[in-house]
């Protein structure tokens, strides 16, 4: 039986490349690589969004927010084996003023909701694979807006790391 994995995230999930500006193939981005390396047996859904956030709404970017779209996206997909959560990177622009703590505890809140859900097989709840976002580094067109990002990312494997813990 086909295993299904949705995959949510931001621009990291969706392939942005910096370079281009446009997007990675399907090979290349990392749930494209999950599907090569899984095969066959594993249904694999990319819901990758640019400047997706954990729990923020956005007053610049709008429809961002991660936590407002996860339900509906959820139960469109559904059943769902395994949820895939790496989001955070966002979380981090300057307009939110956020600690590395809150960024996590807003993955938190997006776990706790997968929890909650009945999305997965036989109106179960999906297992979920939190993933720390990986350190902002070499930021160019996006330095001014990202501004102390680096710093902070540093902080998410500690803070990702308790909240994996706290929510199982």
């Amino acid at each position: 039986m086909t295993k299904t994995i949705l995959c949510y995230g931001d621009s990291n999930t969706w392939g942005y490349d910096p370079g281009t500006k446009d997007r990675f193939d399907r090979h290349t981005r990392w749930a494209g690589v999950l599907r090569d390396v899984l095969g066959d047996n594993y249904w694999i859904i990319e819901e990758g969004l640019n400047g997706r956030t954990t729990v923020w709404d956005d007053p610049i970017e709008g429809y961002k927010n991660g936590h407002t779209y996860l339900i509906p996206c959820l139960e469109s997909h559904r059943p769902i084996d395994l949820v895939v959560l790496m989001l955070g990177t966002n979380d981090l622009k300057m307009r939110f003023s956020v600690p590395a703590c809150d960024v996590a505890n807003g993955a938190g809140v997006l776990v706790d909701a997968i929890h909650k859900s009945a999305a997965g097989p036989n109106d179960q709840a999906p297992q979920v694979l939190l993933l720390a976002p990986p350190v902002v580094v070499r930021l160019t067109e996006f330095r001014e807006m990202f501004e102390g990002a680096e710093a902070k990312s540093k902080k998410f494997r500690q803070h990702f790391q308790r909240v994996a813990q706290e929510y199982g």
